[in-house]
């Protein structure tokens, strides 16, 4: 069964029932497949095979998701904090034929000539959308015949500044979005708010795709209006009160987000949500963060995924949740660890890269190092590629040392540093009015909780949060390492210089 067979039997049992919501309306079951069959006739009069979506979050972005899956066209979503640079290799690398955006001359500001000079129009979802065809360049670079039934193109943001592309198949994502819709008890009655771009897979399938599966509302706003600003900036009071007055059940955070709406509930009178259950994940999360959201009566559970295993692996669910743990795998998967303790997730959970061979069935490596205890609860411990080896020869997952420090009030984040280094440094991204004392002391309470060849002897302060809009963060808030060393390379090497001479 497809997406569009589920939301027929939706549509014939409760055709009313509202499937999305924005705020300038809302479309029950029996009028999304209609919305969606209508934006399948005119994406078929195109002959498009390869389309890329930039839109901003609301129906017309999921009605075009389902309806070119349905006649088995490929969507490359363009995350809107991708560079310049990193979405002239998306389209260039998968040989995109045309792109349907909402602002088109943002998109011409970007990309320039690889776009055609001439645009028209296509009405979806009460929306009127620039259809933009691809210069004959793009179309003829690197084309390639993509593997048989490949629904889906995620490009990773990575480490690097050119994406890697992640192609999934409708066959891989939908036993994620089944597994997704039992472990969270998704029930008609919930009410999901998108607090990240579509772009982004993870909520483009657990925010979308789950919902709209078990038969629920999928609430859609722009982001600004749920405290995203271009992506670069978070206002938690303005995301806070959107999951206030839109009641929503149900949501997904990364770790930036969730500080940001549990800093504005400490603040707020009123701290009565209506979630019954959220989600986070993307990124490795402070344990003080989870206890914070706790206390707030927030039922925040830490979950634990990638793009080539279509969004979730792990997720720890009300009825079975272990504190520290990400949670144990959806009931599609099996897990098992390497002899290093890599993280191997058994099957073929996605076709390939793009440009790749395709991937190896068996098991999947995932890159992440863990354990799994005697009732199959992951535990992660950073990534097999950032660990260092320090001077002293000692192994140092950096994502280890960091979540320490991310436990300290004066600390908001933290990148930690020490390839064959005798000692490890950070750079560090000061709570609001914390001043360096502060900073000193929260790296000595760190310290004495770690074991000696991980304790960070220096430190240096960040000139900005670190972000996808700066491209020091992923779009779920992974810290880009080779991006920092870029940025702050010359201080890092400043920070030993000066030690050397003191």
């Amino acid at each position: 069964m497809n997406l569009t067979d589920r939301l027929a039997l939706h549509a014939l049992s409760r055709p009313e029932h509202p499937a999305l919501v924005w705020p300038e309306g809302h479309i029950g079951y029996r009028a999304l497949l209609q919305q969606v069959e209508a934006a399948a006739a005119l994406l078929q009069q195109t002959g498009v095979e390869v389309l890329a979506l930039d839109v901003e979050n609301g129906p017309a972005w999921v009605v075009l998701d389902i309806a070119a899956m349905q006649l088995g066209i490929c969507l490359i979503p363009l995350p809107p904090f991708f560079s310049p640079g990193q979405l002239r290799h998306v389209l260039r690398h998968s040989a995109t034929q045309a792109v349907l955006t909402d602002d088109p001359q943002r998109l011409r500001e970007r990309l320039g000539e690889l776009l055609v000079d001439a645009e028209s129009s296509l009405q979806v979802a009460a929306s009127r959308l620039a259809w933009i065809e691809t210069a004959a360049a793009v179309r003829r670079e690197e084309r390639k015949l993509l593997p048989e039934g490949v629904n889906k193109i995620t490009f990773t943001s990575g480490t690097t500044g050119e994406p890697r592309g992640v192609m999934l198949s409708w066959a891989q994502m939908r036993p994620v979005v089944e597994s997704l819709a039992g472990a969270t008890l998704m029930a008609g009655d919930d009410r999901h708010l998108a607090l990240m771009p579509l772009a982004v897979l993870l909520e483009n399938i657990a925010g979308v795709y789950a919902p709209l599966w078990a038969g629920a509302s999928v609430m859609l706003l722009p982001m600004a209006k749920v405290g995203l600003s271009g992506s670069s900036g978070l206002n938690g009071e303005t995301m806070a009160l959107a999951l206030s007055e839109s009641r929503a059940t149900t949501a997904i955070f990364t770790p930036q987000t969730l500080q940001g709406v549990v800093e504005a509930q400490e603040l707020r009178n009123d701290k009565h949500l209506s979630l019954r259950f959220a989600a986070v994940g993307g990124a490795p999360v402070s344990p003080r963060l989870l206890r914070r959201a706790a206390e707030l009566g927030l039922p925040v559970f830490e979950g634990y995924g990638l793009s080539e295993c279509a969004s979730v692996v792990c997720l720890n669910t009300p009825a079975d949740h272990r504190p520290g743990s990400v949670g144990r795998p959806l009931p599609h998967l099996q897990l098992t660890l390497s002899d290093d303790g890599e993280v191997l997730v058994h099957g073929q959970p996605f076709v390939g890269y793009l440009g790749e061979d395709p991937s190896p069935s068996g098991r999947w490596p995932t890159g992440d190092l863990g354990e799994l205890d005697d009732d199959g609860f992951l535990y992660l411990h950073g990534r097999r590629r950032n660990v260092f080896i320090t001077a002293f020869g000692r192994n140092v997952a950096p994502e280890w040392v960091e979540r320490e420090l991310m436990l300290e009030p004066a600390i908001s984040q933290a990148a930690v540093f020490g390839e064959a280094r005798p000692y490890n440094v950070a750079v560090v991204v000061p709570a609001p009015g914390v001043t360096p004392p502060d900073i000193e002391a929260a790296f000595v309470r760190t310290n004495r909780t770690l074991p000696d060849y991980a304790r960070v002897s220096r430190w240096l302060p960040a000139d900005a949060p670190f972000s996808p809009a700066n491209g020091l963060l992923t779009g779920t808030g992974r810290i880009r390492r080779a991006a920092l060393l870029e940025r702050y390379g010359q201080d890092i090497e400043l920070l030993y210089r000066e030690a050397q001479t003191s």
